[in-house]
């Protein structure tokens, strides 16, 4: 909903500032008194063309900001994010604009800049305009299928659509996907059978580099580790023998000492004793460390050709990882994925054969549902066009004759929403052929037929209203249809079911249209510019009940207000 609007320096408005509210808002006056500035002045905030005409005589540069509360699930929040803009959904939306004189615009969103472009973008899904000169959005082609989907309450059938399209989209994909990757491999499959025999041949080992390297390393070292273990084992060459010998020297000088009658617990013979069991324990070790030794040498006592192989078969791995171009630890899992590339061709014509078929039921699936959806929706534009039509004829459309239009896509043009083609045509004389509505010649004719349609649609689930503006649609009707436009507006402003009406603004000549507004804006000249210097300025008043009789009085019976034009006025705002 606009619920603000700031005015600068555009055309004959120095300063204004308007607070707008929900339902229906008339703005009258005399014809050249500004009423058109204001709707000009939103159009500029909303993104339409800008032209150095719109910038007030004298002034730098013409400036206009609207402001807008929106609901959080609003689409607006949505298209913000796609154009990279910051929000906040609990925030209002600020759309400014600035038009210098020489024709430069600037465009604005919550004070971020960016493209008129966007300003435009955002401006159609926030409000329409129906005019003598100018309608946007019903003759967009584009908004009618989701108009129709929502005043039929189509979104079962919608969301069965949708998902079986999904599920028909990811079915082709993964086909697809599966012959791009067979053509591959079926194209390579001379070369994959080559590098998996050469794989097999080598049978290559999870952790086998690292092994053979640690193992050449050594293999390489010895030989100089037998050299070394050698010059070990030599020195213990003659030990036994000398220990013996040392033995028996001590067991002769035991001996001699008893003889010469030195006590066998003596001293002497005590430590006689100690050094023979000493030589004794070393005679035991020494024969212990010898077999050490050996053993040792056992250890590095390898086939002679040993070496050679292990660096053969480190050769012949390394050198194939660096054909194949990967490490020589992913040989075994390459070697998992070619013989898996294999039997995938080699299987492939089942595989495809089921992907296939699961694409064929999935989009059998989709079509059956977009029939349905289809069906759905002619009878809901059967619905709408009946409805449409009981409101031409009070509006001075008797002649009209309107349909929806519901035609088959090319299936190559599926999507989410269906194979449907939704436009509303419309034939303006008996016998006239059914056309797209730009076919309807005159504005006002145009404005009522976008009334009638809305009135239709009212209060039918077609989403978040925009912000509605009729100019003039009452122009060249009067009396009873000019009553029935009032009367179509004032529906269309009120809630139904618990849902919020749409947000109206109308310019009009007409006290029977005025009389059904909620808010009565006048629109007046004020100031003089006899002497051309450009005093004359446009004022907004609002009007308050006693003000808007005053005013609708007026509009009847023109300059001389009587007494009748006043109680006229009265049965007006009473109906």
């Amino acid at each position: 909903m606009l619920i603000g609007l700031q005015i600068r320096d555009v055309v004959l408005i120095e300063a204004l500032d308007l607070s707008i509210g929900p339902g229906l808002t008339a703005l009258t006056g005399e014809t050249g008194a500004g009423k058109s500035i204001i709707l000009d002045a939103l159009g500029l905030a909303t993104g339409a063309r800008g032209d150095a005409g719109l910038v007030r005589r004298g002034a730098a540069q013409a400036v206009a900001t609207a402001a807008f509360a929106l609901a959080p699930d609003h689409p607006v929040w949505d298209l913000l994010e796609e154009k990279g803009l910051a929000y906040a959904r609990d925030e209002d939306l600020v759309l400014r604009r600035t038009l210098s004189a020489d024709g430069r615009s600037r465009a604005f969103v919550n004070d971020q800049a960016t493209g008129v472009g966007v300003l435009k973008d955002l401006g159609e899904a926030l409000l329409e305009v129906h005019g003598q000169h100018e309608t946007v959005g019903l003759l967009d082609a584009r908004t009618h299928r989701p108009l129709l989907d929502g005043y039929g309450d189509l979104r079962a059938p919608l969301g069965r659509t949708a998902a079986a399209w999904g599920a028909w989209r990811d079915a082709r994909e993964r086909a697809e996907a599966l012959k791009a990757e067979v053509a591959r491999s079926a194209a390579d499959v001379e070369e994959l059978t080559f590098r998996l025999s050469e794989l097999d041949r080598l049978d290559p080992r999870e952790g086998e580099e690292t092994e053979l390297a640690e193992q050449r390393a050594v293999l390489g070292a010895a030989e100089k580790a037998l050299a070394d273990i050698g010059v070990a084992r030599d020195a213990f060459d003659g030990l036994g023998g000398r220990v013996a010998s040392a033995i028996r020297a001590l067991d002769r000088a035991r001996e001699r000492a008893a003889t010469a009658g030195a006590a066998a617990d003596g001293p002497a013979a005590m430590r006689l004793a100690a050094a023979a069991e000493a030589l004794d324990r070393v005679l035991v070790e020494a024969g212990e460390a010898e077999a050490a030794i050996d053993n040792a040498a056992r250890a590095f006592d390898f086939e002679p050709d040993r070496l050679e192989k292990a660096e053969e078969r480190l050769f012949d791995l390394r050198g194939l990882a660096r054909k194949l171009n990967v490490a020589v630890e992913a040989l075994p899992s390459l070697r998992v994925r070619f013989a898996e590339r294999l039997r995938a061709v080699e299987s492939a014509e089942d595989t495809l054969k089921a992907a296939d078929a699961e694409a064929a039921t999935a989009r059998a699936a989709y079509l059956a549902a977009a029939d349905a959806l289809s069906r759905a929706r002619k009878a809901a534009g059967d619905l709408l066009a009946a409805a449409v039509m009981s409101e031409l004829s009070p509006l001075k459309l008797d002649k009209a004759r309107f349909r929806v239009a519901v035609e088959p896509l090319a299936e190559a043009r599926a999507g989410p929403a269906g194979l449907d083609r939704v436009a509303f045509e419309i034939s303006t004389n008996p016998g006239a052929p059914f056309g797209d509505l730009g076919a309807i010649a005159s504005g006002g004719e145009l404005a009522r037929f976008a009334l009638a349609l809305k009135a239709a649609l009212a209060g039918r689930g077609t989403g978040p209203q925009p912000l509605m503006i009729f100019d003039e649609v009452d122009q060249g009707v009067g009396g009873a249809v000019a009553d029935a436009v009032g009367l179509r507006l004032k529906r269309l402003a009120a809630p139904t079911d618990g849902r919020p009406g749409a947000q109206v603004l109308v310019v009009t000549h007409s006290p029977q249209v005025a009389a059904r507004a909620e808010a009565h804006w006048r629109i007046a000249k004020a100031g003089d510019d006899a002497k051309g210097d450009g005093r004359v300025r446009t004022a907004v008043e609002v009007l308050s009940p006693a003000d808007r009789e005053e005013e609708i009085a007026r509009m009847l019976a023109g300059a001389r207000i009587t007494d009748a034009a006043r109680a006229a006025a009265r049965a007006l705002m009473d109906a």
